[in-house]
């Protein structure tokens, strides 16, 4: 079986929503506990499959804590690794040569990425975004809304 059609034969079954963005590449849209939609590019090529997820834009601050923190992940992680791009956003990438590419493979592989992506988020969203948090909380609250989904964040600061 090809690289492709077990992308292809992964994608059908994996119960997340699916979207075919080109003739070699898909994208998984698996839901987080931390993130709610975690997207996952499936890029097959005639030697290699390259997996990319987005996890965060570029930090607002302490940016040298916040790709420490991610070179350290580096360390703990199989087969994907943290990268940012050009603009500094923050990504997931890795791969698997297309010969390895099977339906378990790809669940492995779509598994680590969902998983590192969600487990991390709120830990970039402290390092790096934490005046941004403060500042929403401080406001929403100064105005009796709903801060529900801020509280993640609750232990990083006096936000009380």
């Amino acid at each position: 079986m090809s690289a492709w059609q077990a992308t292809l034969d992964y994608a059908a079954g994996c119960g997340a929503e699916v979207d075919q963005v080109s003739d070699s590449a898909i994208v998984i849209t698996a839901a987080g506990t931390h993130r709610l939609r975690i997207p996952v590019l499936l890029a097959v090529g005639p030697r290699y499959l390259r997996v990319q997820s987005f996890v965060a834009r570029k930090p607002d601050e302490s940016h040298e804590a916040v790709y420490r923190w991610l070179l350290e992940q580096n360390a703990r992680l199989i087969r994907v690794a943290f990268s940012v791009d050009s603009f500094g956003d923050i990504y997931l990438t890795g791969g698997l040569p297309a010969e390895a590419v099977t339906e378990n493979s790809l669940d492995l592989l779509v598994g680590i990425v969902v998983a590192t992506s969600d487990a991390s988020f709120n830990t970039l969203l402290e390092l790096g975004f934490r005046s941004a948090i403060e500042r929403e909380w401080q406001w929403r609250t100064s105005r009796g809304l709903n801060a529900d989904n801020l509280r993640s964040e609750e232990h990083t600061s006096e936000l009380q």
